[in-house]
């Protein structure tokens, strides 16, 4: 058996449940649009651990709770604005990244990533790490987002005892009783700033992959290398606090299409490396049968995943073991 599928063959990605003990898991939530974004994260987390085996990999998926279909259509408050839940939002899975301690049983540690984050370092380095006695491990968002103090909670490292409070089904119905705000809960404003620690940018790499990388995020939605070409599917936001006056515009364009998105399509990603590691993990994926050449078929179909995608699998050049 060849070294990346021996290592790979310890795997223990389940999608239904944890095994017995504080074993570290790393949870990757996702919805049926991002499904081949979170398989081939999983793959990349245990691909390049030299301890693979010593940790889970699980994916939480929005159909699998009922909660998040439930309030389809319904306002609640992002960022000062009222905006409708869409469940088939590109990213509706973003509040089950508070149900790792829940599921752990508030014990042990976790990390909880999203599906559009690949490991590129070793995963396991993040999941021993001393925290100091926070309980959580985040990176400060970019732009703006970063001076008003929101943290990028796609990528956290959590101590599951000490969040005792996060109950991810109560709290998201918090939003639809306007007693909580999206934007507040999802920045890790409502934590106490004591509890948080500072986690290297390198674990949340923004669209950059370097020699220092350890997480690669494709989180500009617009250039996901997976999604080239596609209609965007996903809702373009509608606040701009530096300068309201775009938002004003953004929403009176969305006003004009009956999807309120722009009629606006993915486009290619300006770094090719990272288009590159991307193709190249799921090419692996595809050799390791983890991924199958129908189910990439079914996600073109669907417009989740662009429509030559397989074509351009077979220009792709092996990844360095």
């Amino acid at each position: 058996m060849p070294a990346i599928l021996e290592r790979f063959s310890a795997m223990s990605t389940t999608e239904s449940g944890l095994q017995e003990g504080p074993r570290p898991c790393v949870f990757i939530h996702t919805n049926e649009r991002q499904m081949l974004g979170a398989r081939v994260a999983a793959y990349a987390l245990k691909r390049n651990s030299a301890h693979a085996e010593r940790f889970d990999v699980r994916l939480l998926k929005t159909e699998d709770h009922p909660f998040i279909r439930a309030m389809e259509g319904k306002p609640f408050p992002r960022n000062g604005v009222t905006r409708e839940w869409k469940y088939d939002d590109l990213q509706s899975f973003t509040p089950l990244r508070f149900m790792p301690p829940e599921l752990m049983g508030y014990q042990g540690r976790a990390a909880v990533i999203d599906p559009d984050i690949f490991a590129v370092g070793d995963v396991w380095e993040l999941l021993t790490r001393d925290m100091g006695g926070k309980a959580i491990f985040s990176r400060m968002r970019s732009g703006p987002k970063k001076w008003s103090g929101c943290w990028a909670s796609s990528v956290m490292l959590l101590d599951c005892a000490k969040l005792t409070h996060w109950r991810c089904e109560a709290q998201f119905k918090e939003l639809f009783a306007f007693e909580r705000d999206y934007m507040d809960w999802i920045s890790l404003k409502l934590e106490d700033p004591e509890t948080i620690g500072l986690l290297e940018d390198e674990w949340n790499d923004f669209d950059r992959l370097t020699a220092d990388t350890k997480m690669l995020h494709n989180t500009r939605r617009l250039t996901q290398p997976w999604k080239t070409g596609l209609p965007i599917d996903f809702t373009i936001a509608e606040t701009f606090p530096p300068f309201p006056p775009v938002g004003w515009v953004m929403r009176w364009v969305q006003g004009q299409c009956p999807n309120k998105t722009l009629p606006l399509r993915y486009k290619r990603h300006p770094d090719r490396a990272q288009e590159r590691f991307f193709f190249g993990l799921l090419r692996e994926c595809l050799d390791a049968g983890l991924v199958s050449e129908d189910m990439v078929k079914a996600e073109m179909a669907q417009n989740h995943v662009r429509h030559d995608a397989l074509s351009l699998l077979e220009r792709t050049p092996a990844l360095a073991a």
